[in-house]
């Protein structure tokens, strides 16, 4: 096993396994109970995967699904749903947003002259760290709630890149992903605190649950490569008909249209029309994103109608030529320069296999 891959594999989810501990720590801080403790067994299960990654996969990634990723979601959705709720009914006392961790002069001292004829240097460090932990502790409870929101995001995103990849995905592919995984976690983001924040929200505890609800569903894009991923099709008879041969084509465009609709912008466009529909709440931001969620799925919408077309013209001029026996349900990637076809026309556009035409089976 390479030592790189090993170290990704364990410094990864070491991070995931301490952000999923601070949350725990944060959750019995607000609730006050030592049972909430009892949280952090679910580390266990990121533990075992560890475990078993390292001896089935060398440390390597899955083909389509990351189950590190997953159970860091299991590990630290819970806390998060905890500190929402609990979050209702707690408020700064001073100005939204601030963050104020006062380490007086006076702490130092006094822990500096506690530690003079004890252990020394170590036994300072160790008094210090306490005093800024202390200091931390008396941060106010909804700016942990954004921070703990904030990082888990931006971890989601950084243990995604620093994760070994598998055999099945390139660098390549892994690069834009970790781009679309940027913009959809600005959009859960945004989608979180903008809609939690509202004060006619916070006064109403079903709604807080069902915007949780969504906001969970929304998390579980993130395990998932099937954005950048084709579908291996084999070219069989039964693989002939056109959702089959348009699905195996398309799988990517097809799943990045599915997520927008029904995990993303879809769900987040029908909380925000209840929100301004039944509940009469409005503000400038909540209708931006409203429009904003309504142009979005209009335009998957336009792209799905788009990819069908094409597809569809593409298997009439097939079988206009005679070339039924190609069957198209290989991955395809676009090409930018067209190239003319054997009666010299020129074709609008091109798509060509990722395999080699060498390697293609051929059909009779």
């Amino acid at each position: 096993m390479e030592l790189m891959v090993l170290l990704n594999a364990l410094v990864t989810r070491l991070l995931f396994v301490l952000h999923s501990l601070i949350g725990v720590w944060r959750v019995t801080a607000a609730k006050k109970e030592p049972k909430y403790w009892l949280l952090a067994l679910l580390n266990l299960l990121l533990c075992l995967e560890t475990g078993l990654t390292l001896k089935f996969k060398q440390g390597r990634g899955y083909k389509w699904f990351s189950p590190a990723i997953f159970l860091y979601l299991i590990c630290t959705v819970p806390s998060l749903w905890l500190l929402e709720i609990h979050h209702g009914t707690q408020y700064c006392g001073n100005e939204p947003g601030a963050v104020q961790v006062n380490v007086s002069n006076q702490d130092f001292n006094q822990s500096r002259d506690s530690s003079h004829g004890s252990e020394g240097t170590d036994y300072h460090i160790i008094q210090t760290a306490k005093v800024f932990v202390n200091q931390l502790s008396t941060i106010c409870e909804t700016v942990w709630t954004l921070a703990l929101h904030q990082t888990f995001l931006l971890l989601l995103v950084v243990g995604r890149w620093l994760l070994p990849i598998g055999v099945e995905i390139t660098r390549d592919q892994l690069s834009q992903l970790l781009l679309m995984f940027v913009g959809t976690a600005a959009d859960i983001l945004e989608f979180a605190s903008e809609t939690l924040d509202i004060e006619d929200v916070r006064k109403n505890y079903a709604l807080i649950n069902a915007i949780l609800a969504v906001w969970t569903w929304s998390m579980l894009q993130f395990p998932l490569d099937l954005a950048v991923q084709h579908i291996g099709c084999k070219p069989s008879s039964s693989s002939r008909r056109i959702p089959s041969l348009l699905l195996c084509r398309y799988s990517a465009e097809l799943w990045n249209i599915g997520v927008s609709l029904f995990i993303q912008d879809g769900p987040f466009f029908i909380v925000r029309s209840i929100l301004m529909g039944h509940f009469r709440i409005f503000n400038q931001m909540l209708v931006f994103f409203t429009a904003k969620n309504i142009l979005v799925v209009t335009l998957q919408l336009y792209r799905l109608a788009v990819i069908t077309f094409d597809f569809r013209a593409t298997i009439l001029q097939k079988t206009r030529k005679g070339e039924v026996s190609c069957c198209p349900c290989e991955p395809y990637e676009a090409s930018t320069h067209a190239t003319p076809d054997q009666d010299g026309e020129k074709k609008e556009f091109v798509a060509f296999p990722l395999k080699e035409e060498s390697q293609a089976p051929s059909e009779d």
